[in-house]
């Protein structure tokens, strides 16, 4: 049934890479492609992503089973093939609408009126299978299937679900319904198991290997702390470990062997100041503005959804040190903003010579804990020292910027997998105490069919996730860490919003912790890439031009 459900998918890539390949035609002017026909072509390209995204996944759920030992009933196999024919069914529906005016007419139909395509899809998204599945999971206690880890990632999610249990669950309601800063006792807790030295090499004072990366390391430990809390803790070793990468990549020597083994040990703890009013996504086009002084650069203007800028003490800050170079990324440069650490809700910091950074946290109705800040930058004096490369690194700050975000929106797909993980748990429990009519709510078919899916599809995103971390640690995968971080924050809104559903009333009471997940999940798809800059600018705008 796997090597079946391989050819069905195999077809489908070859749609939608004809499918790239009809925009990429329809989108040259003198042989380079033209970025605004490209955006006559928003729709499609939005749904073709998608569609890639969910083939990739299913590809490596079928590699993970193969991974198992026994395809006879297991649970592992039977989600497998039914999220192989939902990706069949759901990109039928994508690309129906545009099989005539992307040159599929042919293709399409010969793919999609199989007959033994079509029978495959019935059965394996019949009621009577996919209940199969439900109660296979009700007996699971919230697993959604067997591990592939090996011992010593097992260890490491084993240590920090506890961990998760007995600090950071504890607070987290707290800290989202009063929107708290994170308390230093969780911070202190995970920088006693390493959490901030995962990405830092060994020759720097960390515990990643000299010479090779741990990318799977990293997200065992982001899912089960985001599993805990994604405001309260999920999110706190990604900016470490952006600055990291982006240090690792271009900073000079003196400056890896002074600010890694610092940051190993969250001192000073680390907020990202890309983002800016007018900007958003858009990196190449931000307007900070540094100009050169005597022994350093003066900042002036604004970022925004600055995480963790209170409380941290450095800021890996991107600003335009040149106005007339084109194109316009080339004239950006990475500093080093130092500062004190404030608790609260918004600081104000003035430098001896005049300088003054201050920040005021943005009100947002989940990812609470973390706060996001609003910055203002008045003359303020970073450094030469500061300069991420030094001279050899100026206006290279959005190579060094990208190169740190490479891990973002992998960590990101982790986050979103342990939200939905704690989402399902909490609705598997609340649905079989909670009686309707006199029954479980999960006794009803409903129920048990929005039971299967959101196991099924945490399986799925989860397996998806630690196979891209494996391709990245082989120094592969930047594609597939797009597309998975795409699926799985889409697929997390669901799961969340499904077990806020069968929570009923409860679900909408601010009490009930799946209220949090849902407006916790609802940011996933935002940062480390809005989802529609992911999908137009990264991932189908790099399949075009490879058609």
């Amino acid at each position: 049934m796997l090597n079946e459900l391989e050819q069905y998918l195999d077809q489908i890539d070859r749609l939608c890479q004809s499918s790239f390949a009809f925009i990429k035609a329809q989108c040259l002017t003198q042989g380079k492609l033209d970025a605004n026909k490209l955006d006559e072509f928003q729709h499609l390209s939005y749904e073709l992503a998608f569609c890639v995204a969910e083939i990739r996944a299913a590809r490596s759920h079928i590699q993970y089973c193969k991974q198992l030992a026994s395809e006879s009933n297991d649970l592992e196999f039977q989600q497998c093939l039914y999220f192989g024919a939902e990706v069949i069914q759901q990109s039928q529906q994508r690309l129906f609408v545009y099989q005539h005016d992307s040159g599929l007419d042919a293709a399409f139909s010969e793919c999609f009126s199989n007959p033994a395509l079509k029978k495959f899809c019935q059965l394996h998204l019949s009621h009577s299978y996919i209940t199969r599945i439900s109660q296979g999971l009700l007996k699971q206690n919230g697993s959604t299937g067997s591990s592939v880890l090996d011992k010593e990632k097992e260890l490491i999610r084993d240590t920090f679900k506890k961990l998760g249990e007995d600090i950071v669950k504890p607070q987290a309601e707290v800290i989202h319904r009063e929107d708290l800063c994170i308390p230093d006792d969780i911070i202190d807790s995970l920088n006693e198991l390493g959490c901030f030295a995962l990405s830092i090499p060994e020759r720097y004072n960390g515990i990643q290997p000299d010479g090779r990366e741990d990318n799977l390391g990293m997200i065992v430990v982001t899912e089960e702390l985001s599993r805990a809390s994604l405001g309260a803790a999920g999110s706190l070793i990604t900016r470490p470990e952006i600055l990291a990468r982006a240090l690792l990549k271009g900073g000079t020597e003196e400056q890896k062997q002074d600010w890694l083994p610092r940051i190993a040990v969250a001192d000073p703890l680390v907020a990202i100041a890309v983002t800016e009013p007018d900007t958003g996504s858009d990196v190449a086009s931000v307007k900070l503005r540094a100009t050169k002084t005597e022994g350093g650069w003066l900042l002036n203007g604004n970022k925004t959804w600055c995480t963790m800028a209170g409380k941290a003490g450095v800021l890996m800050t991107l600003a335009r040190s040149d106005t007339e170079i084109q194109p316009k990324h080339k004239g950006l440069t990475t500093f080093l903003v130092e500062k004190p650490s404030y608790n609260g809700h918004e600081f104000d910091y003035k430098q001896d010579k005049g300088g003054r950074l201050s920040g005021k946290a943005i009100s947002t109705i989940g990812y609470r804990g973390m706060h996001s800040f609003e910055l203002f930058f008045d003359q303020f004096f970073v450094p030469d020292n500061n300069v991420v490369g030094g001279e050899e690194g100026i206006g290279k700050g959005f190579y060094f910027t990208m190169a740190g975000f490479e891990g973002g929106r992998i960590q990101t797909a982790a986050r979103a997998t342990g939200v939905m993980q704690a989402a399902y748990e909490a609705a598997l429990q609340y649905t079989q105490e909670r009686k309707v009519f006199g029954h479980p709510i999960s006794d009803y078919q409903l129920s048990q069919i929005k039971i299967a899916r959101m196991g099924v599809l945490t399986n799925i995103c989860r397996q998806f996730t630690y196979h891209v971390a494996q391709m990245m640690d082989e120094g592969k995968g930047k594609m597939e860490a797009s597309l998975v971080k795409l699926f799985a924050c889409k697929t997390s809104e669901w799961i969340t919003r499904e077990a806020l559903q069968l929570h009923g009333g409860m679900g909408y009471a601010e009490e009930s912790a799946v209220s949090r997940y849902y407006v916790d999940a609802r940011v996933l798809s935002i940062f480390e890439g809005a989802e529609e800059t992911l999908a137009l600018k990264v991932i189908a705008k790099t399949l075009i031009e490879a058609a």
